[in-house]
């Protein structure tokens, strides 16, 4: 069967194709082949919230990693109708609702200061050159002229949201009303010197940081960045948890499995994820699903991360007996759950014991008195510390790409073989050529310069176009994963060639595994 190539980093607001072809062209100065990798995000859903519409939102972020250069990620992906956002600034948190004002920045989107979102749409703003300090908190401000009723957002954020009437944006302080919840942004992501990557938290409301200290920053995400960074590992760390969420049922948000690709793989920059929580909500709700189910869902998760090129950290179960979910059937689970973990054959390439860490010795079902944020569900400051305490670094290691030597002859390549940004491989005709790209995207043109395909990896960092030796045609990011994959793997010998009749076909011994489905363009 012949398969056409996939991309899954699709939520990206796509901009036109032309556009996309280009290497940037706005008055930011942010590279487009030096990887994005995430500094601070927080996962999406339906939100209940006031009405934004006049208001200038100003969201309090705590980074992970700093950098050198920055953007903003903006969301309507549950919205029921279009959201305006303009004056988007981004500066160094001054404490309350002011701002340093000699770090202020304003954002545009594709040059422009406003921007609107149709309903399920998202969009990275344009890079900027601006220093961003790690562990720090980072003021995301904007105004919102138009919002839908339904909002997309954050809730439960542990941190405090000013609001005030108006275009206040760019102002360093303002006369500001306290709320909650982040509402249309999802994420800062940085470029800056030696990133290694980023791991993402997939969890519910433990890696949401539900019982550590409101505005204290004291969630296991923000404490094993301090770690990190203190190690001198220089690894984003991405907490991509809702409270709520579960593994197998969508409810509060979509399910883990659901969301994976979004909040997972999708994630700039990110290498490692780390399966949390989520299955403590699926053991107290009712009917309590089995162990088995639990499992397998988790191995599936794991083989999705695989197929991306992802490491998968698994977590033990944190104790929950004494709060209102816990039942035996469901500590009976936990356990059988907790055993697959630790064993030898689960798939996970790390191992975080959250249970280990928290639980009461003299109780094991329970949490330890110190650690217990008093709704025995939750753990306070000192357990998020705990959880983050029994993270392994050594498991967060510098990236490195396959190697690749380049193609031996006109318009093919072979197994091992492939192309760097930059670089073209032309069909033996001279007709056409296919291009890994300076600004990362992957397009086959005609020798007239109209382009016909593409793998929209634009702006994604790409590292590298490689033929693998199991037939699959990867573009490998700057720090490893996979952008951008034909899926054709399991062909051994199978060799990519750039045709003369527009077409780029992967063949094995037994003929066409995969094409870009041009001929004749």
């Amino acid at each position: 069967m012949i398969m056409q190539g996939s991309s899954f980093r699709i939520h990206r607001l796509a901009f036109a194709l032309g556009a996309l072809l280009l290497a940037s062209g706005g008055a930011h100065a942010a590279s487009t082949l030096a990887p994005w990798v995430g500094s601070w995000a927080t996962a999406q859903k339906p939100i209940g919230d006031a009405s934004p519409t006049g208001k200038t939102l100003r969201h309090i972020v705590h980074t992970s990693i700093g950098g050198t250069s920055a953007r903003v990620h903006l969301t309507n992906a549950y919205g029921d109708g279009p959201v305006t956002i303009s004056d988007i600034h981004l500066a160094v948190s001054a404490g309350g609702s002011s701002v340093r004002p000699e770090t202020d920045h304003l954002l545009t989107v594709g040059g422009q200061s406003t921007v609107t979102l149709a309903p399920g749409q998202e969009v990275d703003t344009d890079g900027v050159d601006m220093a961003i300090p790690a562990l720090t908190d980072v003021a995301i401000s904007f105004y919102v002229p138009q919002a839908p009723a339904a909002l997309t957002g954050h809730d439960f954020s542990g941190q405090t949201r000013y609001d005030a009437t108006g275009d206040v944006a760019g102002q360093a302080t303002i006369n500001a009303a306290a709320s909650q919840n982040y509402v249309f942004v999802s994420n800062l992501d940085v470029q800056g010197p030696a990133p290694q990557g980023a791991v993402v938290l997939l969890g519910a409301s433990i890696s949401n940081g539900d019982g550590s200290s409101f505005n204290g920053n004291r969630r296991w995400s923000n404490d094993l960045a301090a770690r990190l960074a203190a190690a001198g590992k220089n690894v984003g760390v991405i907490d991509e948890g809702i409270s709520g969420n579960a593994l197998l049922h969508d409810g509060s948000g979509p399910s883990a499995a659901n969301r994976f690709d979004h909040d997972v793989l999708s994630q700039p920059g990110a290498r490692w994820v780390v399966f949390s929580d989520d299955p403590i909500n699926d053991l107290g709700g009712r009917p309590v699903p089995s162990a088995d189910a639990l499992i397998a869902a988790e191995k599936s998760l794991i083989d999705r991360a695989h197929a991306q090129g992802f490491k998968f950290l698994c977590s033990t179960l944190t104790p929950f007996q004494g709060s209102g979910g816990w039942s035996p059937d469901g500590e009976t689970a936990r356990g059988a759950i907790n055993a697959f973990i630790r064993g030898t054959d689960s798939g996970c390439d790390g191992v975080v014991d959250q249970d280990l860490a928290t639980h009461d010795p003299a109780n094991p079902t329970q949490y330890l008195p110190a650690y217990d944020s008093g709704d025995h569900l939750h753990p306070n400051d000192a357990g998020h510390q705990a959880i983050a305490n029994a993270v392994n670094l050594d498991l967060f290691t510098p990236p490195s790409l396959p190697a690749i030597t380049a193609p031996a002859g006109c318009g093919s390549l072979a197994p091992g073989e492939g192309i760097l940004p930059g670089q073209s491989l032309t069909s033996c005709g001279g007709g056409y050529h296919l291009d890994l790209q300076t600004d990362s995207n992957t397009v086959l043109y005609k020798a007239s310069g109209a382009s016909i395909w593409v793998a929209w990896t634009y702006n994604k960092g790409a590292g590298e176009l490689r033929m693998d030796p199991d037939g699959n045609l990867v573009v490998y990011g700057a720090l490893g994963t996979k952008l951008w994959q034909s899926n054709s793997g399991g062909h051994a010998n199978a060799r990519l060639f750039v045709q003369d009749d527009g077409n780029t076909v992967i063949y094995d011994d037994n003929g066409p595994i995969w094409n870009t489905g041009t001929a004749g363009q």
